[in-house]
């Protein structure tokens, strides 16, 4: 039976997302409600369920202010198919480069790895039992041969695992070969097999030929579909190895839960999935915008083009892929995009059309910068004292030097270009460069960052405007 998907209400969906993420509240709310709204239309009648269109968002905001890490953090929280991908990879039909449609195909494989791993969680204590039966199996005797006592943990021989062939030997009694067995299980479980070599047989695939298609749209999926048919042709071969007991016992574990595991259902649930609760984030949409229109030359088509390819898969068509046909009528789609040099009304209109909830990122100052740095679960000042620590450096930041570096980092985003956020880890690598050279030789373990430190690192490049554009 399928998993439901996990109902997290949109105050909790904002309230995770505010553990990383400064600011931009109305950006969490939509993406807070459009997650929800996956849920309310699964509980929905199923006659009006399909009628149900999911609302797809486009976050307008500068560079490094925190669209793709909202992008990021909704992966994680969403637990359903989720495919980030840049907008401005993808090509009009008939140019060299990826299709629209090849979204979609991601975002399939990535939901059938998902449901996979699911499947092999839910067989892995049944896997577990039959790998430690196959491992006894092959730890007994071979035919033929007397029954040794089971090896003992000092040893320092490689025990060869090779399956029983033809019926025990004559003096090889059952209780014997059953208390033998009972003795290596005790053996396996207390960890005194732990240090022994084993020999494996282990499934290497076969060097298929390698099969590159460069072609038109539509034909991307030829060079995988190419390479499995081929890998058919080619029997895999089995090569031996040593390995220890419990990497034997983990290799037989994932092998067997593989076998246990019905892809073809897997596939199939995948598919729903996909359908379903599948979620694409579309990066940098505004790159494909035609700048003032339509234009003549071939980028400008190009990026049209584009939009126009992207126009159906938002829309909801159906998407040709070897595993079947996926429709796309209930992905969700959330875009981004700085529009520094274009405007949304420059998209094709009916690709406008598909994006009715429209969400504007604020830019960032110093108060939001101080709070960055300190506030979030993977606060830049986390990190820093983190890694340094392995050096056994105490990292200590006094709250003026922390102001200090906010206050820098605004100034030299006026000043040069305004990338956001990410300003900050130029800031942070420049001020503490000294430090993280010479911390291994460092005999003082103890370091305190003040705000005159954070000057003097950073006087010469914030108050140099020229050099700042090339350092900061």
């Amino acid at each position: 039976m399928e998993k439901k998907e996990p109902s997290l209400t949109p105050r909790e969906i904002v309230e995770a997302l505010d553990r990383y993420i400064i600011g931009q509240d109305d950006a969490k709310r939509s993406v807070g409600i459009a997650l929800r709204n996956r849920w309310r239309r699964q509980q929905v009648d199923p006659r009006l369920r399909d009628e149900i269109a999911p609302k797809n968002i486009i976050m307008i905001g500068p560079t490094g202010v925190g669209k793709t890490e909202i992008a990021r953090r909704l992966a994680h929280l969403a637990r359903s198919p989720f495919l980030k991908v840049e907008a401005s990879k993808f090509t009009e039909v008939g140019y060299v480069g990826r299709d629209v449609e090849s979204m979609v195909r991601d975002l399939l494989q990535l939901a059938i790895n998902m449901v996979s791993k699911e499947e092999e969680q839910n067989v892995s204590e049944k896997a577990e039992q039959v790998a430690e039966e196959r491992l006894l199996d092959l730890l007994l005797p071979t035919a033929g041969a007397r029954p040794p006592e089971p090896p003992s943990p000092g040893s320092d021989g490689v025990l060869a695992l090779d399956y029983l062939g033809g019926e025990p030997a004559a003096e090889t009694t059952r209780h014997d070969r059953s208390l033998t067995r009972e003795k290596l299980r005790r053996m396996l479980h207390s960890g005194e097999l732990d240090k022994r070599l084993v020999e494996l047989d282990v499934t290497a695939p076969a060097s298929a030929p390698m099969v590159e298609v460069f072609s038109a749209s539509g034909m991307e999926d030829m060079q995988s579909s190419l390479q499995d048919a081929f890998s058919k042709f080619f029997p895999k071969k089995k090569q031996k190895r040593k390995v220890s007991v419990p990497e034997a016992l983990e290799f037989l574990k994932k092998e067997e839960a593989e076998r246990l595991v019905d892809m073809e259902s897997v596939t199939e649930r995948a598919i729903r999935k996909t359908e379903q609760s599948g979620i694409i984030f579309l990066d940098e949409i505004d790159k494909i915008a035609s700048r003032g229109g339509s234009g003549s030359s071939s980028p400008e088509v190009s990026r049209e083009g584009v939009q126009r390819d992207l126009l159906p898969i938002v829309e909801g068509t159906t998407v040709h892929t070897k595993h079947g046909m996926v429709r796309t009528d209930h992905i969700l789609f959330i875009a981004s995009g700085a529009f520094h040099l274009s405007k949304p009304s420059d998209l094709v209109p009916e690709l406008q059309g598909r994006f009715p909830i429209r969400v504007e990122l604020n830019a960032l100052g110093e108060k939001e910068f101080f709070r960055i740095l300190t506030e979030p679960q993977n606060a830049l000042l986390k990190q820093y004292i983190a890694l340094l620590a392995t050096e056994g450096i105490d990292l200590i930041f006094e709250d003026e030097a922390v102001h200090a570096m906010a206050a820098i980092a605004v100034q030299v985003n006026q000043k040069t270009e305004d990338i956001g956020a990410r300003r900050l880890h130029t800031i942070m690598e420049r001020v503490l460069d000294e430090l993280s050279f010479d911390a291994p030789e460092r005999k003082e373990k103890v370091f305190t960052v003040t705000a005159d430190y954070v000057r003097r690192q950073l006087a010469d490049i914030s108050e140099n405007e020229d050099l700042s554009r090339y350092i900061l």
